[in-house]
């Protein structure tokens, strides 16, 4: 069948699209670790090039893969996890696929390319098995603990001691150990529960969440002599910290990411507004001056 001149540019961005992605799945096959995951990659990348030959076969042309591209969303997948990478690269292809309904009946065949894109290949990434997002919930638990705690603690400590290195090592001393804790806790309730999760893995994620927020947190105070330019650029830090993860985690399982940022944001500066007032009384309360 012919194709009217005005598809052939349509067409062509398709196949291009199928094609470069066809190389992002066969590059992230040769290096996933698991041979399951190697598996459903390959297929995923053989799907691929069937498509990328599908539109060849009407548009009559040869094209290169997005170089480009293929960096960004293997560099990507290397660095964040297969399935952020993956499923943010599917995110971005959900209006493609919105062009390819406009084409049913327009270019034969197309129906069966789409109910392959719908069908297997999200299926194929729904069955990745990566270790991190096992672990989601001990990263969770370390994050949150760290964000709730310390960012109260350290605008309580703000306005009681008036000094920031003063603030920084008070935070970092409460923070080490709290992580320490929130760590060994973890440990016996995987361990108490006989999950399928490593206890000392599930110890070390949440060890590991707290003790980087707890550094991120501080460093304004050790950064800056302003005291409450600190605590905002805190503040600030820990509403990214909050979206950053809220959105890894809304990519990867597919769920919704405003309400539990708001939540989470809400609880976090919430704390912090309590804690600021609780230190204002104090300093007040028992006349410390600092």
């Amino acid at each position: 069948m012919e194709i009217r001149r005005e598809l052939q540019g349509k067409l062509l961005a398709f196949q291009r699209n199928e094609l470069t992605e066809h190389h992002i799945y066969a590059r992230l096959a040769h290096t996933a670790r698991s041979a399951e995951n190697r598996g459903l990659l390959a297929k995923i990348a053989q799907q691929e090039l069937e498509h990328y030959q599908y539109w060849r076969g009407h548009t009559g042309v040869e094209l290169r893969p997005n170089r480009l591209q293929i960096w960004v969303y293997y560099a990507l997948s290397r660095v964040l996890g297969l399935t952020f990478g993956l499923k943010l690269m599917e995110r971005g292809e959900e209006e493609v696929q919105d062009h390819y309904e406009q084409l049913r009946g327009a270019v034969p065949g197309v129906e069966a390319l789409i109910r392959e894109e719908h069908e297997h290949e999200h299926t194929l990434l729904g069955l990745l098995d990566e270790q991190g997002l096992r672990y989601t919930g001990s990263i969770v638990l370390g994050l949150n603990d760290a964000l709730v705690e310390l960012t109260g603690a350290l605008a309580g400590l703000t306005l009681a001691l008036q000094n920031g290195r003063l603030v920084a090592m008070t935070g970092l001393i409460t923070g080490t150990a709290a992580a320490l804790s929130m760590a060994a806790s973890e440990y016996l309730s995987v361990r108490a529960e006989g999950e399928h999760r490593n206890p000392t893995r599930a110890a070390v994620y949440t060890g590991i969440a707290y003790i980087i927020t707890v550094i991120i947190l501080i460093a304004p105070y050790l950064a800056l002599r302003e005291l409450y330019l600190s605590l905002a650029l805190t503040l600030g830090a820990a509403v990214l910290i909050i979206a950053s993860f809220n959105y890894y985690v809304a990519v990867a399982r597919d769920v919704p990411f405003r309400r539990r940022f708001v939540e989470m944001a809400a609880l976090s500066l919430g704390v912090a507004a309590f804690s600021f007032g609780v230190g204002f009384v104090l300093r007040s309360l028992f006349g410390i001056e600092v």
